[in-house]
């Protein structure tokens, strides 16, 4: 699986002899610089260019081309490099292109020699850029990486090398221009355009998902799979089209759908044998919405603007696409301050390093020169965030009214027009997600449903709940009520008779939050109470797990018994492990484990320290399971560059009574379908 990076992302290599494969639509210039750890080139030897290509264990073009492959063998680098930079640089003195920015986004990928690629980077944020750092191999504790750098350089290839330490950098670039020159007739033409990077059309949708609860990623796109959206990414911004972060579910047409049969050929062409059932394209693209905006103005946000079959499939797409473009504009940003940090320290142990600068005016005009140069790439890059931020929150201010139900807040006014729907959703919202550098852009933390791993409430105290709650009975009440809307919700999301819930509540400490479920009459039954009612529904919802399991894996599962509950099941359980023995834990695992396979699914109220009895026996329990806390929590990580994200639950406003208007029309569903 292709490893598609952002700026400043690393990846670890799980080879040693590598190609380094880079496509552009014009013809560029390939170079590769062998440095020690502090990133120094000690001479003209450490530099291959196509004046001389070949250094122990690299080989790089020997002209300028529109793709190149560069050949690496890391186990021949001299112990003294601990760096490899790919250089590209446009050349100079003809007819091309004079800066990246006028040309299409160039490709860099490492393969593996059988071709298969290991990373991949799409170096995008150029413009008056001539020449640039394309990404880094480096060696760290005995291992290689690589790494996506993305530093471009005005002055060309000249000021690349002096800012890489390399005291003769004029007269290299020279040669290396010289040579270019006399090989320019032979450059390779420019290869066919690829899709771009950024292209907002978000083709399929992919989950993200938890970031600490090990919850599958979505695949990158071209850059991408938020997501904390369980499932894959699409090739949605950074999921590069895969897609289940902190915990994002990634979207897929419906295979059912119906699509046009295609028509015998014309002119007595081959016959078409595709079902005419089967969708084999991508979905249509959105209508047109929105008047194309005005020369050098940024377009206007439309809700459902995502490619997408139909309105629910491209609000989801977009959101996904939200997610992932905030991840890489953040992922950007934090990069450049990095990048910039690093070079004011560069050039101020350069100062101190020098007796004759250290002290005096010299020193001090150096050391001003390296704060105002970090400042002023701080500052460019906090523009550029704050363009990007702008651009999402006009677009979150407008998806965010549009979302139906399953994907909306319970503020959102589409509550007081609820109807018990017709059809499951492709995915459900479980809470907000954001980031320090964008706190006013709540993003929809989707899953996709069916749910495929159980949810856990954490109950116990965390950092961000230590100044709000110093009782913990509140917290456990607090925790309480967010499983009761999430199960509210799923209740609501589900045409009727299609969701039971049961509850688990040994000691009845959960019978006030519990009171809006109980009162409305969609539970199954009465909260379980004490060892008994624990055992029984577990032995009830263990023997439909192994029953169903049964007929599925020895295909009649048109023969369960008559009268048999087909609907979804969801168990919450609350106060774990209080009323639990052995036999219980073990059956709770067993649901944890095989019950989302088979339609039951577990929803846990518990603080993991009160279980910390058991020891390493409940590990693999709440690894399982999806992470979630009552109060604003830093703990889901995207599956591309690892931001922390801060999740939200989604709660009922106070004084509001939107739940017991949803429950009591599930309730009456409920009455009626049966």
């Amino acid at each position: 699986m292709t490893a598609e990076l952002v700026r400043g992302q690393n990846h670890p290599l799980s080879q040693v002899r590598l190609e380094i494969r880079v496509s552009a639509d014009t013809p560029i210039v390939a170079a590769a610089a062998l440095s020690d750890e502090a990133g120094r080139i000690h001479g003209v030897e450490g530099v291959a260019h196509p004046g001389a290509p070949t250094q122990p264990g690299l080989e790089v073009s020997r002209q300028a081309a529109a793709d190149h492959r560069l050949a690496v063998d890391l186990d021949a680098m001299p112990e003294t490099v601990h760096r490899v930079s790919v250089l590209l640089a446009l050349p100079v003195g003809g007819a091309g292109p004079v800066r990246f920015g006028a040309v299409a986004a160039p490709y860099v990928a490492v393969t593996g020699l059988d071709g298969a690629e290991i990373a991949s980077y799409t170096i995008t944020g150029l413009d008056a850029e001539s020449a640039v750092v394309a990404l880094e191999l480096y060696r760290r504790q005995g291992a290689w990486k690589v790494r996506a750098v993305g530093q471009g350089y005005a002055g060309g290839l000249a000021e690349l090398l002096t800012d890489q330490g390399l005291p003769q950098a004029q007269q290299l670039a020279g040669s290396i221009n010289d040579a270019v020159a006399q090989g320019l007739a032979r450059s390779v033409q420019a290869a066919p355009p690829r899709t771009a990077d950024g292209d907002r059309s978000r083709q399929a949708a992919a989950p993200a998902l938890g970031p600490d609860q090990g919850g599958t990623a979505p695949q990158p796109g071209p850059v991408p799979p938020m997501s904390p959206y369980g499932g894959q990414p699409s090739g949605g911004p950074a999921s590069g089209g895969q897609g289940q972060p902190p915990g994002y579910p990634g979207a897929a047409a419906d295979p059912s759908a119906v699509t046009q049969p295609a028509g015998p050929a014309a002119g007595g062409g081959p016959i078409d044998y595709s079902h005419p059932r089967r969708r084999n394209a991508a979905p249509p693209p959105p209508p047109p919405t929105a008047p194309p905006a005005a020369p050098g103005q940024p377009a206007q946000p439309v809700a459902g603007d995502a490619t997408g079959w139909s309105m629910e499939e491209r609000l989801y797409n977009q959101v996904w696409g939200m997610f992932e473009d905030l991840a890489r504009t953040t992922a950007a940003y934090r990069s450049a301050v990095d990048f910039a940090e690093s070079r004011m320290d560069k050039e101020l142990e350069q100062v101190l390093s020098d007796p004759r600068s250290r002290i005096g005016g010299q020193g001090d005009a150096a050391r001003e020169a390296a704060r105002a140069r970090y400042a002023q790439l701080v500052d460019r890059a906090r523009e550029a965030l704050d363009r990007d931020l702008a651009q999402l929150k006009a677009e979150a201010d407008v998806v965010e009214p549009a979302l139906p139900p399953a994907y909306a807040r319970w503020d959102n006014p589409v509550w007081h027009a609820y109807r018990v729907p017709m059809e499951i959703p492709m995915a459900l919202r479980l809470g907000d997600l954001h980031l320090p550098e964008a706190d006013r852009i709540r993003i929809p933390m989707l899953v996709r449903l069916p749910l495929e791993r159980g949810l856990w409430i954490d109950s116990g105290r965390t950092e961000s709940s230590e100044g709000l709650f110093t009782d913990a009975h509140a917290l456990g009440r607090l925790a309480m009520e967010t499983a009761v809307a999430h199960a509210a919700r799923l209740l609501a999301v589900h045409p009727a008779g299609e969701f039971t819930v049961h509850v688990i509540d040994p000691a009845g400490s959960g019978a006030q939050p519990l009171a809006p479920l109980v009162h409305s009459g969609v539970l199954a039954g009465p909260p379980a109470r004490g060892a008994a009612g624990v055992t029984d529904v577990l032995t009830r919802l263990t023997q439909r797990v192994d029953l169903v399991q049964m007929a599925v894996r020895g295909g009649a599962a048109d023969s369960l018994p008559p009268g048999f509950d087909t609907s979804q099941q969801l168990l919450i359980v609350n106060d774990f492990p209080h009323g639990f023995d052995d036999r219980a834990v073990n059956q709770l695992r067993y649901l944890a484990d095989e019950g989302p396979a088979f339609g039951v699914h577990l929803m846990m109220v518990a603080d993991r320290e009160e279980s910390s009895g058991y020891g390493p026996l409940l590990d693999p329990l709440w690894r399982s399971l999806l992470r979630l806390t009552p109060v604003p929590d830093d703990h889901l990580a995207d599956p591309w560059v690892g931001h922390a994200w801060t999740y939200e639950p989604t709660l009922v406003p106070p004084g509001s009574e939107v739940l017991q208007q949803v429950l009591a029309q599930v309730a009456a569903a409920r009455t009626k379908y049966s």
